[in-house]
């Protein structure tokens, strides 16, 4: 499997996508014709969501077809998958709803590249339970993709603001972690990433990311490393 997960889409300046393009052009090698799934956007059209993804990712020479707009059929036959952020709770329940979780796992595990940033990146691991998104629909079961065995935390920050009384996102991710003690979860900051190739998964990014698991300090992750899960 050849997977790009980002934290996120955005930069301070603004710009939408720019920090990932050369990321997005190399996994999708080839490719020309991508599916785009934008079910994470609430506050906008479908339409309008693939739209700004197309135009952002013209650069790259990728020509997109949303997946609101696709039967089943031809989302298997995609060249590369792209996963949009948004709300992960609606992501997955329209993906669940419309019967294109499968496709997707199936198309990925053979060999279809996909690349997914906050919402989208929290749709390849196991669950959705470790997205900072609030519930705004029921997706009937939190179960997502499962392309790889661990959880992801995108646009982590550890940051309490003054007078903020609730807990913090490290201790949010422990009580995660104490009800599922199996599991690993992966902090990515604003601007990182993590590629996956085969069995392999690589840290991306300027910042420190985390892993953490059950009992455990948090283990620090730095540009280029491999990621060792339990």
């Amino acid at each position: 499997m050849k997977l790009l997960l980002l934290s996120n889409s955005g930069s301070p300046d603004g710009s939408f996508l720019i920090h990932a393009l050369d990321l997005i052009r190399t996994l999708a090698g080839g490719c020309t014709r991508a599916l785009f799934v934008p079910f994470a956007g609430v506050t906008f059209s479908w339409d309008e969501y693939t739209a700004k993804v197309q135009a952002a990712l013209d650069p790259t020479g990728l020509k997109l077809f949303g997946a609101h707009t696709a039967d089943s059929d031809a989302i298997g036959r995609a060249e590369l998958i792209v996963v949009g952020g948004g709300n992960t709770f609606q992501l997955l329940k329209e993906c669940r709803r419309r019967g294109i979780l499968e496709v997707i796992r199936a198309s990925v595990r053979t060999g279809t590249p996909y690349v997914g940033w906050s919402a989208g990146a929290n749709l390849a691991s196991p669950s959705i339970c470790t997205t900072n998104d609030m519930p705004i629909v029921d997706p009937n079961g939190f179960e997502a993709l499962g392309l790889v065995g661990f959880q992801i935390n995108p646009h982590y920050t550890n940051a309490l603001p003054a007078g903020h009384e609730g807990e913090t996102r490290n201790q949010r991710i422990d009580e995660y972690l104490v009800a599922n003690p199996q599991a690993t979860v992966v902090g990515l900051p604003e601007g990182d990433w993590l590629e996956v190739n085969g069995d392999t998964t690589t840290f991306g990014g300027l910042q420190t990311g985390y892993m953490f698991c059950h009992g455990e300090a948090p283990q620090e992750l730095h540009q280029g490393q491999i990621v060792h899960i339990p």
